[in-house]
């Protein structure tokens, strides 16, 4: 009988044991590895959102290197692709548009005004320097990244849903399935916040107004629900 020698691949791909995975993140040279590798791909979707806000246009990859200062190989390392790049660019300003949202309706005093306060911020943000292009970009990354897209605007949804709820426990809404209903008025928020980016002669004042009546008539809740927007000043 014969035995084959392993050859020197077999097993390359398979996951590291628990333990050797802790004894890595011990070694100060791979944590030290992996602080750096953070740290370039920070300056790397900065410049990034740089470049759109000032163009409001599509990049490549040779001027994100150039604004950020690193080499074209760096980036290519970090972000395979240019679209993998603006991925990132996506998450990294959803997040921070959630947080600042959720910072500036902190002093609003219950959650059917914060509600409100979420979906007039953001169908406001249409203005912003470079709207249109991130709209068709979006789109294409969906198609791209489905996966990855819907985790991305995970932290809006979040924050509709933590709203939702509140405001169902306080008697004031009747949400049918919170997590769900808050998924669905994002998705429409956000249908009629890239319509608006195409067409911008239209007022989008009054579009606000009727499309939170529309959600608040959804959530079970009624137009004396509705309160003055509080500017955040974050663009």
């Amino acid at each position: 009988m014969t035995t084959s020698n392993p050859s020197p691949d077999d097993g390359a791909d398979a996951p590291l044991a628990a333990w050797a995975q802790r004894a890595a993140e011990r070694s100060p040279s791979v944590r030290r590895s992996r602080a750096r590798s953070v740290e370039q791909a920070t300056v790397i979707v900065a410049a990034a959102r740089r470049l759109v806000l000032a163009e409001g246009k599509a990049f490549t990859t040779q001027e994100v290197s150039k604004e950020a200062g690193i080499a074209l190989q760096t980036l290519y390392r970090h972000f395979p692709s240019k679209d993998q790049l603006l991925l990132a660019v996506f998450e990294d300003v959803i997040a921070e548009a959630a947080a600042l949202l959720s910072e500036a309706a902190r002093d609003l005093p219950d959650p059917v005004q914060r509600l409100r306060f979420f979906l007039v911020s953001v169908l406001q943000a249409v203005h912003v320097t470079g709207t249109p292009f991130a709209s068709a970009e979006h789109w294409r990354l969906y198609q791209l990244f489905p996966t990855e897209m819907e985790q991305a605007t995970r932290p809006v949804v979040d924050l509709f849903e933590q709203e939702l709820r509140q405001a169902a426990s306080a008697g004031q809404l009747r949400p049918s399935d919170p997590a769900a209903d808050a998924w669905l008025a994002v998705k429409l928020v956000m249908s009629v916040f890239h319509h608006y980016a195409f067409a911008p002669g239209e007022d989008i004042g009054d579009m606000s107004e009727r499309l939170w009546s529309f959600c608040l008539a959804a959530f079970g809740g009624s137009s004396v629900s509705r309160t003055p927007t509080v500017e955040t000043g974050a663009r």
